[in-house]
C-alpha cells in the first residue's frame, strides 16, 4: 500500500502541485481512508520528502556505478550521466519534474537531507571533470564548478523542454549535450 500511496500521490502532485493536493484526494484516488494514509507517513511532507529522497538517492546509485567503470572513459562517463538525467526525464518524467517543482515545500530540515544528496551527486561529477583536466582531456582555464553546474543545469533543465516522443530521443539529446559540452570544454589540440 505505501508504494499505491505514493504512486497516486506522485500523479496527483504532477497534476495540481503538492499545495493544492489534500491528503483526501489521494485517499480518495486509492478508495482507502486517511487512518491507512497515516500507518505509512506522518504527513504530506513527510511523503513529499520520501518521493525526493528515492528520486535522488536512485540517481546517486546510478552516478556511483558509472563513475566506478573503469572500462569507460572520462568522456564515456561523462555522457552516461547526462545521459541518465535525461532518461529520467522519459522514465520517471514525474517523480522528476515533483523533484524540481516541489523542492519548496519541504522544511528547512527535510530540504537539507535532499539538499545533501544532491550536493553530493555534484561534487562526484566535479571530481570526473577535475580529473579530465587533470589528463588533459578538458581544458585546464575553466572552473571545475563553474563546469559541473553548466552541465547539471543543462540536464536538470531537460525536465522542462525533453519530449520522449520527440523528433530526437533521449541517447541522442544526451550525445549532443555532451558533444556542446565536451568540445567547449575540450583541451586545444596542439601541433
Amino acid at each position: 500500500m505505501r508504494e499505491k500511496i505514493i504512486a497516486a500521490s506522485i500523479e496527483l502532485f504532477e497534476q495540481n502541485g503538492f499545495s493544492e493536493t489534500s491528503i483526501q484526494d489521494i485517499v480518495d484516488a486509492l478508495g482507502v481512508t486517511k487512518g491507512t494514509f497515516y500507518y505509512y507517513f506522518k504527513s504530506k511532507e513527510e511523503l513529499l520528502m520520501d518521493i525526493h529522497l528515492r528520486y535522488i538517492e536512485g540517481l546517486l546509485s546510478e552516478q556511483a556505478r558509472i563513475m566506478n567503470d573503469e572500462q569507460r572513459t572520462m568522456r564515456e562517463k561523462l555522457y552516461a550521466i547526462v545521459y541518465m538525467l535525461i532518461h529520467n526525464v522519459e522514465r520517471q518524467g514525474r517523480q522528476a519534474r515533483i523533484f524540481f517543482r516541489e523542492m519548496k515545500h519541504l522544511s528547512e530540515e527535510h530540504l537539507q537531507k535532499v539538499k545533501e544528496k544532491r550536493d553530493l551527486f555534484r561534487y562526484h561529477l566535479q571530481a570526473l571533470i577535475e580529473e579530465g583536466m587533470k589528463t588533459g582531456e578538458l581544458r585546464r582555464d575553466l572552473s571545475p564548478s563553474i563546469a559541473t553546474l553548466t552541465v547539471l543545469g543543462a540536464a536538470n533543465w531537460s525536465y522542462h523542454w525533453f519530449r520522449p516522443d520527440g523528433e530526437l530521443t533521449d541517447a541522442e539529446v544526451a550525445k549532443q549535450m555532451v558533444t556542446i559540452l565536451i568540445e567547449g570544454m575540450s583541451a586545444p589540440y596542439t601541433r
